[in-house]
């Protein structure tokens, strides 16, 4: 359905007939009805009664399972909430507006603290995420390492050209360059375990790999295997940014533009996660029969696991305490976040693989409505700077300090509310829904013995708790005007022949506006965390089962 929607929609950007009467919002909405249509179609794949043990399909390539086909519609959901946000221009002469802006921003030094949005790279996003979203959906669901590569890489090309989509941005640019660089680079190492795996076994295909290991007798197949998946899994800490391979993160989230910063967090890392639960789960030991004395070999997994996550629990958090940009220290924020997951994922029971969903879950949907929240204030602030300034050149600009929501609590009450009610559940404060996802993971390992990793993990959430409600202190802070972008960067400014001259009644037309859905994705959201308490059973019902097909299949 993916595919068939992406060369639809390149036949109709490659026909002028048909681009030049299309607006880029309809892409832009056509792309979220496509992955709303592909996510039905693949929940109503759990009907069949054999999917609970897998289908193989396309000779082995890929498996589809209960978690694969429920993540995959996860995906999708998101990414479709995820095109919402894509500012919207009103008016009849918006079109022109924009075109005019992207003129003018073209002739000047654009930062991404200023960007003319909603030009012609709104089509150009739609067609990017769509490929993206491909590559991540059959990453959850290879079986082979084959397929797990070129998916991953059909991933990230995606997400290289995403981050400069802002061709006119400079630090769009050195973002993009940046995370294509570091990127390769786990490519690189990803496609090197793949190749000692192939060299000792001879075989690309998990199960017929699994098969192979838990019948040889060969100490030297088992270790080859197991450096090779070692290496592998650092490919994967790399690009999901867990410490200690995470320098590469607050730097490309923070010089890109929301909308694109938005995507980078949440979508890629739960693909990757998903494929590292069913390279773990099927390496332990306990899963294959006579297995034994092999066993040693996975405690080098678990300890590199072990390693990353005490790593991203205490950078994530530390390092935090210090950022003064608020996707820099968001970012930071996913970092210790990651240590949660991986302490989860390394314990490797019914229990703590439940845990791992259901925090996978609340994450992507907490993370998720406030970069919502963010973008929709950010346009309001955008449109109110426009109007009070008469400002012809309708610059859109993003919230990039902490500083620049101040006083947001009292002209913005509703949003800054939900903003809140957002970081407090990230923080961890009862009875939202973040605490219930952390106060899961550390049950599991205390359950298993890991007590100083939860002591650490205890003591980490406390002091994120600072930095999160620095952020509340400061929306609820008077102030007219803020230290941050809006007040002490620069605007853009052009040449007067590409200057369009247009009055104050043309510029209120073309300012960027906060759609009815755009609010109802976030009132919904913020309900969902705020009220989880009273009906939990839908999420947790949901983990539970699939962690359960997990280790009874």
């Amino acid at each position: 359905m993916i595919f068939i929607s992406i060369l639809t929609l390149i036949v109709a950007k490659a026909l002028p007939s048909i681009y030049k009467n299309i607006s880029n919002t309809y892409f832009i909405r056509i792309s979220a009805i496509v992955f709303l249509y592909a996510g039905v179609l693949s929940l109503n794949t759990l009907n069949l009664q054999s999917i609970g043990s897998g289908i193989g399909i396309y000779s082995g390539l890929f498996h589809v399972t209960n978690i694969s086909v429920f993540i995959e519609f996860f995906l999708l959901l998101i990414g479709s909430i995820i095109l919402i946000a894509w500012p919207l221009y009103t008016g009849s002469n918006a079109s022109q507006q924009s075109n005019n802006n992207l003129t003018a921003s073209s002739n000047s030094n654009t930062n991404s603290s200023s960007l003319a949005a909603g030009g012609g790279e709104g089509t150009d996003y739609s067609l990017i995420v769509l490929f993206s979203t491909l590559g991540s959906c059959l990453l959850i669901s290879s079986s082979d390492l084959i397929s797990m590569y070129l998916s991953i890489e059909l991933q990230s090309f995606g997400l290289y050209v995403l981050a400069t989509l802002y061709r006119d941005s400079e630090s769009s640019t050195k973002a993009g360059l940046k995370y294509f660089l570091l990127g390769g680079l786990s490519s690189c190492l990803i496609l090197l375990g793949s190749g000692l795996i192939y060299a000792y076994t001879g075989l690309t295909n998990f199960e017929s790999i699994y098969s192979l290991v838990s019948a040889s007798d060969y100490n030297s197949i088992v270790q080859g295997l197991y450096l090779g998946i070692i290496i592998i899994i650092i490919g994967f800490l790399f690009k999901i940014s867990a410490a200690p391979l995470h320098n590469w993160s607050p730097d490309v989230y923070d010089e890109t533009p929301t909308i694109v910063t938005i995507w980078l967090t949440i979508m890629p890392k739960i693909s990757i996660l998903i494929l590292l639960l069913e390279i773990i789960t099927h390496t332990d030991p306990s899963y294959f029969i006579g297995w034994g004395a092999d066993s040693s070999n996975l405690g080098s997994i678990k300890n590199l696991l072990l390693l990353s996550s005490l790593l991203s629990l205490i950078i994530g958090t530390v390092v935090g305490l210090a950022q003064t940009r608020i996707k820099r220290l968001l970012a930071y924020s996913t970092i210790s976040h990651i240590g949660f997951i991986l302490l989860a994922l390394l314990i490797n029971t019914e229990q703590s693989i439940d845990s791992l969903l259901f925090y996978i879950v609340q994450y992507s949907l907490t993370n998720l409505n406030i970069f919502l929240i963010l973008i929709a204030l950010s346009y309001i602030m955008s449109s109110n700077t426009n109007i009070l300034e008469k400002n012809s050149k309708n610059s859109f600009r993003d919230i990039r300090y902490i500083s620049d929501l101040k006083g947001q609590f009292f002209s913005n009450p509703l949003l800054s509310l939900s903003l809140s009610i957002c970081l407090f559940s990230m923080a961890g404060i009862p009875p939202l829904m973040g605490f219930f996802s952390k106060q899961f993971v550390l049950y599991s390992a205390l359950q298993s013995g890991y007590y100083f990793i939860s002591i650490v993990a205890i003591i980490v959430s406390v002091i994120s708790a600072s930095y999160y409600l620095k952020v509340i202190k400061v929306l609820q802070e008077s102030g007219e005007e803020s230290e941050g972008s809006f007040a002490g960067v620069e605007e853009v400014k052009s040449s007067p022949a590409s200057q369009p001259k247009v009055g104050r009644e043309n510029n209120l037309e073309a300012a960027p506006v906060l759609t009815s859905f755009h609010s109802f994705i976030i009132s919904t959201l913020t309900l969902s965390i705020l009220l989880f308490i009273f009906k939990p059973s839908l999420i947790l019902n949901s983990t539970q089962l699939l962690s359960l097909s997990l280790f009874n299949f």
